[in-house]
Parts: structure tokens; sequence; C-alpha cells
């Protein structure tokens, strides 16, 4: 490239990612997001005041940031040092992040989650096993860091009559979300946690209406979309979903026909979006080559799709150009690069992410220290 013309910086209108977008009742400036991101630093599951500064540094005016996933009852945990929003303390906790992102005028939802069976008698109320849609076991698995070995506790299925308790624990979340001052709510429904283990065949088990057909396997899904949306409003809500992931687990024989189905069945609901990760990433880290698309779901929705999964700057761009998405979340790009919608912007480069700060409870390092363009430059 010749060297004045590099000295040209592209418009904000030649970046599709920074051109606006109306995402309901909300007026984006950009589509870059902040994805939910565990970070682990909400020591005995209370948010803490750390967190106002990583936050509100990855904030914009006019920019969508989705919560760390956030517990909605005793028996939803599985990490150590996540976040609730069941009590009354971590409500209040909440409200003053919540408050920085808003001074700088950004939008933020709470990722609101059940771990189900991810979890062990450890993190449960009275050391009882972790619920399920099934009792089947999930084996150890690596965690992130490569070297520590997770163990499962064998999960307890929850009876017919239980599930409507849980429903109620997402939709009392919401509104205590809302009480704590966010935008909406983020429902998880992806990556092999109870929504997702009542959705995909190869975990769901049941022989009752919870079980079976996929009708019947998304009807919790369903049941907690609807309360959230009755107690908070459907332009506040949006769902992440990963049909093609098999995460803990949770593969299905059939991931695009649960995606399209999923895609269409929720545009009754009205809901502000629906967030998809794409079938590249099979697991969490890694992406593959491979022939699905979420194009399908794409179009079967008629809200605010978002795609998430292993995106840069150049193939966020084409996504929104070929018009695959909406909005594109960024995960751990946005985590290193706290200005990220800035550093697209002038095509700046990033900084590298060190995958193994990203879950120690540290309240600074690998969590608010990474540096921005200016005190780099």
């Amino acid at each position: 490239m010749e060297k004045n013309a590099a000295q040209v910086p592209e418009s904000k209108q030649d970046i599709p990612l920074l051109t606006p977008y109306k995402m309901g009742i909300f007026q984006l400036s950009h589509r870059v997001v902040l994805a939910p991101l565990t970070r682990q630093r909400s020591y005995g599951n209370v948010p803490q005041p750390h967190a106002i500064l990583y936050y509100s540094q990855r904030t914009t005016k006019g920019g969508l940031l989705i919560a760390e996933a956030t517990g909605v009852s005793d028996t939803a945990q599985g990490y150590p040092q996540t976040p609730g929003i069941w009590t009354k303390e971590q409500v209040e906790a909440w409200k003053p992040i919540v408050n920085a992102v808003h001074a700088k005028g950004g939008v933020f939802f709470c990722q609101i989650w059940h771990v189900g069976r991810v979890s062990n008698r450890d993190f449960q109320p009275n050391g009882q096993a972790p619920i399920s849609c099934t009792d089947k076991p999930l084996t150890p698995q690596i965690r992130a860091n490569g070297v520590d070995v997770a163990q499962f506790t064998p999960p307890r299925r929850l009876t017919t009559d239980e599930i409507p308790r849980i429903v109620n624990d997402f939709r009392l979340a919401a509104r205590n979300a809302i009480e704590a001052g966010f935008d909406g709510v983020e429902i998880h429904g992806a990556h092999g946690y109870l929504i997702d283990q009542f959705m995909k065949d190869q975990i769901n088990d049941r022989t009752d209406h919870y079980g079976g057909s996929l009708e019947n396997r998304c009807r919790f899904a369903h049941e907690i979309v609807e309360a959230v949306v009755n107690e908070i409003g459907a332009d506040r809500v949006g769902i992440r979903l990963s049909p093609f992931a098999s995460y803990m687990e949770s593969g299905d024989s059939n991931p695009s026909a649960l995606g399209l189905y999923m895609a269409e069945s929720l545009n009754k609901y009205g809901i502000a979006y629906c967030h998809m990760v794409e079938p590249r990433m099979k697991t969490v880290g890694e992406k593959v080559e491979c022939p699905e698309s979420l194009v399908p779901m794409r179009k079967a929705f008629k809200g605010t799709f978002m795609v998430a999964g292993g995106y840069d700057r150049g193939d966020g761009n084409k996504a929104v150009v070929e018009d695959r998405a909406d909005l594109v979340a960024y995960g751990r790009l946005f985590l290193a690069n706290p200005d990220l919608p800035r550093r697209f912007e002038l095509d700046a480069p990033l900084n590298k992410y060190n995958r193994d700060t990203f879950y120690i409870s540290d309240p600074v390092v690998g969590y608010s220290d990474y540096p921005f363009l200016e005190t780099t430059a």
C-alpha cells in the first residue's frame, strides 16, 4: 500500500460493523457487541466493584454489552466466583456496575443462566445433587486452563411438577436484572447448560412432555422465554443458542432442525434478538471448518440476529455486508481490547489475549489491565 493511502482512514460508514443499527427500542451506534464472558471474579457469587472498571472500559456510546453468565438461583452455579442475581445483595452489587455502563451511554443486558448438571455438590445448597432434565452424569472434563480436571456430581432428574419452579427462577432473575438497572436480559440457552440439556437429544431422555419430540424438548426453553417476556417485556429479552455445539456433551442428532425450529418458534414472542453461536465452534475455544450455516436461522428469525464464534474484523464486516447477521458478538478479542470498536475503526493492531488469565480471580490481572490504543501508541 502506498504511504499516503494508508494515512486516509476509512470513514465509519465504510466499515459495516461500525454502522448504526436499531435493535427494537434500542438505537445502537455500531454492531460490535461484547459477548457474555465468564470471568470468575465475583467473590461469593456477588459482583464486585472491580467489575465497574472492567465493563465501563468496554463501553461505547450506543454500544451493546452482554454481562457474564449470571446465576438465577442457588442451584444454578457450577463454577467458582460467578455472579448471581437471585438475592437482594447481588442486585444491589450490580447497580453501580450497570450505572457505570449507562454513564458512558452503553446498552447493557444481563445474561441469566442455570448450569444444570454442569456442577457438583460443592456448588449446591446443602451439598445436594445438581438438577437436570436427566440423571445421566457428565464425564470429568479438563478445565479451560488445560490442567485441572472438573468433576461433576451425577444430576438428579427434575420431576415434571418441579419444572415450573425453575421457570419461575428465570422470571424472578429477569425482574431482578431490571431492578438492578439492566436494559434487558439474555437467556442462556447454549453450551450444554440447563436449557440446552433439555433441547439436545444426546442428553434429554425424558418420557414426559419435556422429552422425545423436538417440540417437547424445546418446551422448557419456550416456557422460560414466555415467563421472562411476560415479566419484563419482549423488547428487553434476547436468547443465546448453540444448536451445533457439543460442549459439555450436549450434541444433537439434527442440529440444523433444532436451530431452525427455535428460530421460527421464537417469533411468536417478539423478542429483541436471537444470539446464535456459529457451527464452526464445536467447542468453546476452537474454530473448525464445517459445511453448516446459520443462514436458514437468520432468514427464519424476524427480530435482530446476532452471531458469535471466532469472528475477527474482516469476517465480522463480511457477515454484516452479506446480511448474515445484524450484530456480531466478540469475546476473546473484546476481553483483550477494551477499545475494540475504536481499533476496528482505525484497523489498528490488537492486543493478544492471555488465556492463562481468563479465569483467575485476580481483580486486575487479565481483567482490567489490557492497554488502550492511546497508552500503547
